[in-house]
């Protein structure tokens, strides 16, 4: 039972993060127009819209290979996810796991059903729509705006606005989780390193134990027959 928490983690996100996508496909309009203060915040919105790449928009190869990617990445992430439970690793290290594989389920749902599930979720002269599915974001946090100081090259007056990404639940995860990892791996492998320690210590220990126990018994075994003699 102690491990099937580690699977429920993943369920979780998956759970929240299509019924927060299929909330606002039902919803909401597509873009501004369609924005919702999250609270009366300015700076907090829900703001519908689909994204053909990978995270926070990027682009950086064709749909139909980040569909087939994604499924070749879970599937790894998934066998290395078990290995990883098998081998009693730290918790807070498995925990950042399940977030990161629990997100990549998530989009990939998207990219695999959406274009064929969902109407107007397709790209654009898709030859097909499965696996051919737009990833839906929503979250969307402007928390403020400005330009840039002249003296700046290239960039210098040119308006900037921070934070300008749309983004779903999964790739909050996603984020999370390989943040954690990059701030906390020292502990985490630090204290695997300790535990693994410790029962090697544990394990001599108990052979230095046999070893000088032995010859007393076999002493008191000769004493006994020569007295017996």
């Amino acid at each position: 039972m102690k491990y099937k928490k580690y699977y429920l983690v993943i369920l979780l996100v998956v759970l929240v993060d299509q019924i927060t996508k299929l909330l606002v496909y039902q919803h909401m309009d597509m873009g501004y127009r369609g924005e919702i203060k999250i609270l009366g915040m300015d700076w907090a919105r829900l703001h519908y819209t689909l994204n053909e790449g990978m995270a926070f928009g990027l682009k950086i190869i064709p749909k139909l290979a980040l569909s087939l990617f994604r499924i070749l990445a879970i599937t790894v992430l998934l066998y290395f996810f078990s290995l990883q439970i098998k081998n009693k690793v730290h918790t807070g290290f498995i925990l950042c796991l399940a977030l990161i594989l629990g997100g990549a389920i998530g989009n990939a749902i998207d990219s695999v059903f959406y274009g064929a599930l969902l109407e107007g979720n397709v790209i654009e002269d898709a030859p097909y729509p499965w696996l051919h599915g737009q990833v839906i974001d929503m979250l969307y946090f402007p928390m403020f705006e400005g330009r840039f100081p002249e003296w700046i090259p290239r960039f210098g007056g040119g308006r900037f606005l921070f934070f300008s990404a749309i983004f779903n639940v999964a790739d909050s995860a996603i984020f999370m989780g390989a943040v954690s990892l990059l701030v906390f791996n020292k502990r985490f492998f630090a204290d695997m390193v300790e535990e693994n320690t410790t029962e090697i210590n544990t394990e001599n220990i108990t052979e230095n134990d046999i070893a000088v126990e032995t010859p007393v018994t076999n002493e008191g075994t000769l004493n006994n027959e020569g007295m017996n003699e």
